[in-house]
């Protein structure tokens, strides 16, 4: 077990951003006009980023989205890393007062990973976020927390807890990252065709497989391709029903880690005599 530091002296100094959401430093105080504060700049931030794409979020947009100078919001929020990492804790706000419902803990995980999907939707700049390390801000911890305790009395140990937790929402970023994608690209589709342009309708994966794959060297592929069960979207598939998909074979992987602990447990017990 890792020792606990004598003295916050001896941790090392948190990230940018993170010192302002737990506390360890001072918000900045109010400019000679009202109306600027950390959330004013966040709560903007967001919002231009939720229109527009997180591409779209500087200083100095967000500057004069307040009517303020550029220079004014560094007396709050120090720079661009820092305002990302109030960004993201504010697209988690609300995880303090989440209650999970449901028989067992199934239920309630899957829950768990359908709220942050659905977060990410409502977010979707969340997908281009710069992801060096797990995300800590207060919120975040707190819907950590939450998924964490789904897995409580279940056998499996903290450090199983904890990655079953990252695999949940490492799959839940990607999906959300492909369907953003697949959204940004047909965006595109029709701002082109109302500017006058004649875009090409993008090909289903079914029709690219048709075109790439032969029967020789891709049988499965080639029967999926010619099988009419893939769909007609872009990706394939249906993708609410993709992701669930995804997340039910995760839970199946998590089921059995669960009966594999309790076995374990079982037969410890049966040889200790």
């Amino acid at each position: 077990m890792a020792q606990r530091p004598d003295s916050a002296s001896a941790a090392p100094p948190l990230p940018p951003g993170l010192d302002l959401l737990w506390g360890r430093r001072e918000r900045g105080r109010r400019g000679p006009k009202p109306g600027l504060s950390v959330d004013a700049i966040v709560e903007t931030a967001v919002r231009v980023a939720d229109t527009e794409g997180l591409e779209a979020v500087s200083m100095a947009r967000v500057a004069a989205e307040l009517g303020f100078t550029t220079m004014s919001l560094y007396r709050y929020v120090t720079s661009k890393d820092e305002l990302l990492q109030l960004m993201w804790n504010a697209s988690a706000q609300g995880a303090e007062s989440l209650v999970l419902t449901g028989d067992g803990w199934r239920e309630r995980l899957r829950q768990w990973a359908l709220i942050q999907r659905e977060m990410m939707d409502r977010h979707p700049w969340i997908t281009q976020m710069p992801m060096a390390a797990p995300p800590l801000a207060p919120n975040s911890l707190t819907f950590v927390e939450r998924g964490l305790e789904t897995l409580d009395g279940t056998g499996l140990p903290d450090a199983d807890k904890i990655r079953v937790i990252g695999l949940l929402s490492s799959y839940a970023l990607s999906e959300g990252r492909m369907a953003h994608d697949a959204a940004r690209a047909a965006a595109a589709a029709q701002a082109a065709a109302a500017a006058g342009d004649a875009p090409v309708p993008p090909a289903t994966f079914e029709e690219l497989l048709r075109q790439l794959v032969d029967e020789k060297s891709f049988p499965i592929l080639h029967r999926i391709a010619w099988s009419g069960s893939v769909g007609q979207a872009p990706s394939g598939m249906d993708e609410q029903a993709e992701f669930l998909f995804g997340v039910e074979c995760i839970l199946d992987g998590v089921q059995q880690m669960i009966e594999r602990s309790r076995n374990g447990r079982s037969a410890g017990r049966g040889t200790a005599g």
